[in-house]
């Protein structure tokens, strides 16, 4: 996904050239470009102040906090993702930024360097160098968008405008800055090369930390800790790995208090006064939450190997027994298939291309007679890259919740986990508790928001069976929310606890997950038992952040933009909505703003405001005007946010595939 200058040449070229060519334009951009342009200070937090450290130490306390180290009339940075900064810089008589050090490669720490020290010499984590410098290459990459399974780092706060990169800092390097002294700190967990800055000056220790901590025991947000890790002899990928980076960030909250700091100062929120105290008191909160999640997740079925440490303990839902399917049923792949007494099929997901070749020689040895319908339990790519090879043999209905149907129509408009590229055709659109009979069976649609939000379940009934497939939500372990970025919410009436509720109103005589052979059910005990822990676990992970409600440090996609991805060519205006959810319990102003890239020249937009209402989705209209001769290519448009009292620079963002015509 290319970040462009722009052309006066309008080419018609192949999608291969028009990579090709943007990723010279791509490079030609100059690095903090976007000092020149002084209507582009998208990152300003008109409420930030100054915190006088020491003598020669400073915080500004913006949008993120910045580290500001004195040396007469010039100074160091740590951090730079507010143009805020650039006022109390005048303020002390500053002529030059001669240095920034940056602690990650999240954007909001980074999008301010070209406004702020456009001519500082930048020091950046030596892992994450070229995502900083070359950010462009991590967003023409298609991997990074479609299909994301085995590995969530980076991620979509990656940088979108390149940053100059003097040096790389590694653990245990040391600088100097007048008379401030410099220790850089190895602290990954939040991204993968995350570092912490060790500043003595003036006689105190004062480490700046990026997002390592957040406060008083607090993590800016968890689902940056999604992460494959390993066990013993046991690995597991990105897809699988909540929290999973929990264990490295443990460590490094450790190497933390290793440096005896008189204080901590987080990227986001206070300065921490009692380090020592604080960091004990989030290790142990990351502890006491990863085991509430793990005493009824799915992963316990799944990979088992991983969780020895946990078995045994007190807590821990048992793992139900299997029972035999009945007889109406086939399972192959993650596809289940339910047979009329006539022969006629009704077949639910189809996972891959040779599953169409088991059901078409199922057809030719008249184990089945014809198929009828195909019922899609949610995107994910392991349920559905073979739906259009399936759509292309068989002539049959394909239906799907309405909430899941705009998902597998457009799959270009939403930035989701496992999502394939191309199109499946909804012909029935269901609403929740839609019935209608089929052969000899009654089938119920219903909403079913577990494993993804994206999601749904089907009831099958006949005599006294109520078979109730569910996709992936549900393992006879419990619950299957091991990936963040399905958008898993907590509280009562949403997530797996809206899924439980139905369960319990419908009690199905049997349960199906796509990937398991064997059905299952869970005791009113047990649902009981996952509910408390569900509710449990809003406490526990609503202690763990800063916000107002544990979903906004759960749900990476409370704002975004939709559709995500969109085609226009140079010349027209591109639109899109940004979707923010206010996970609030109460009703919450919010605005968001266009930041179109440094290629197109153009001005930071205005904001859109609105009132959100509590625990709903508010949408407001954005549009940004792609110039005319921009070159073919992929462009990000950020969004900066306004939520409640918080700003947030470039939280968000759109793409623009700009067209040759």
């Amino acid at each position: 996904m290319r970040i462009n200058k722009q052309s006066k040449n309008k080419a018609r070229c192949t999608r291969r050239e028009f990579l090709a060519t943007t990723a010279v334009a791509a490079s030609a951009v100059a690095p903090n470009a976007s000092a020149e342009r002084s209507d582009r200070d998208s990152s300003a937090d008109e409420n930030g102040t100054l915190e006088r450290v020491s003598e020669h130490l400073f915080v500004y306390h913006g949008a993120v906090n910045i580290g500001i180290i004195r040396d007469d009339d010039r100074v160091m940075l740590i951090d730079c993702g507010d143009t805020g900064v650039r006022r109390v810089l005048r303020e002390m008589g500053i002529s030059k930024v001669a240095r920034v050090l940056i602690t990650h490669c999240h954007r909001d720490q980074v999008c301010a360097v070209g406004a702020v020290a456009p001519h500082a010499q930048v020091g950046v984590p030596a892992g994450e160098r070229q995502l900083l410098a070359k950010p462009a290459d991590y967003w023409a990459d298609d991997k990074n968008l479609y299909r994301v399974y085995k590995t969530f780092r980076p991620d979509h706060l990656t940088p979108i405008e390149p940053i100059r990169v003097d040096e790389t800092l590694a653990d245990g390097d040391q600088r100097s800055f007048g008379s401030a002294r410099l220790r850089v700190l190895d602290t990954p967990g939040h991204t993968d090369g995350s570092v912490s800055y060790q500043v003595n000056v003036d006689g105190k220790c004062v480490v700046f930390c990026g997002d390592t901590i957040c406060g008083d025991g607090k993590l800016w947000d968890i689902y940056s800790l999604q992460r494959g890790f390993q066990r013993g002899k046991r690995r597991i990928g990105g897809y699988h790995g909540f929290m999973g980076d929990q264990w490295r960030l443990r460590d490094s909250l450790k190497h933390l208090g290793e440096a005896h700091a008189d204080m901590l100062v987080p990227a986001h929120g206070a300065i921490v006064r009692q380090p020592a105290a604080a960091i004990a008191r989030l290790a142990q909160r990351l502890k006491t939450g990863y085991e509430n999640y793990v005493s009824i997740s799915a992963l316990r079925h799944y990979f088992p190997e991983l969780f020895t440490e946990f078995a045994g303990r007190p807590g821990q839902m048992p793992i139900r027994p299997g029972i035999r399917p009945p007889t109406c049923l086939r399972h192959f792949g993650t596809t289940w298939m339910l047979v009329a007494r006539s022969g006629a099929a009704l077949v639910m997901d189809v996972g891959s291309p040779a599953i169409v070749k088991q059901l078409k020689q199922l057809l030719v040895k008249k184990e089945i007679k014809r198929i009828d319908a195909l019922w899609v339990t949610h995107y994910h790519f392991d349920h559905t890259d073979g739906i259009p090879e399936f759509q292309k043999e068989f002539d049959c209905t394909c239906i799907a919740d309405r909430r899941l149907a705009p998902v597998l129509t457009d799959p270009a408009r939403w930035r989701l986990p496992c999502l394939a590229p191309a199109p499946i055709r909804v012909d029935r659109k269901t609403e929740d508790g839609e019935s209608w009979t089929w052969e000899e069976f009654k089938l119920t649609a219903f909403f079913f928001p577990g494993q993804t939000m994206y999601h749904d379940a089907l009831l099958v009934e006949s005599g006294k069976l109520r078979m109730l497939f569910v996709g992936d939500s549900h393992t006879m372990a419990g619950i299957d929310d091991y990936c963040a970025y399905n958008r898993n919410l907590l509280g009562r009436g949403v997530g797996f606890q809206y899924c439980l509720t139905l369960i319990e109103k419908l009690q199905p005589t049997h349960m199906f997950n796509c990937h398991v052979a064997d059905a299952f059910t869970f005791t009113t005990d047990e649902i009981h038992f996952m509910r408390k822990t569900l509710d449990q676990r809003e406490r526990l992970f609503g202690q763990l952040v800063p916000w107002e409600h544990a979903n906004y440090g759960l749900d990476p996609s409370w704002v975004r933009a939709a559709p995500y991805l969109q085609r226009s060519p140079a010349g027209k205006t591109a639109e899109f909505n940004v979707v923010i959810t206010n996970h609030a319990n109460h009703a919450r102003p919010s605005a968001v703003r266009a930041v179109p890239p440094v290629a197109w020249a153009g001005a930071t937009g205005k904001w859109v405001e609105a009132t959100a209402r509590a625990r709903e989705e508010c949408r407001l209209p954005v549009s940004v005007i792609v110039p005319p001769n921009t070159r073919p290519g992929r462009y990000v448009v950020a969004i900066d946010v306004r939520h409640g009292n918080r700003s947030l620079p470039q939280f968000s963002e759109a793409i623009v595939d700009v067209t040759a015509d």
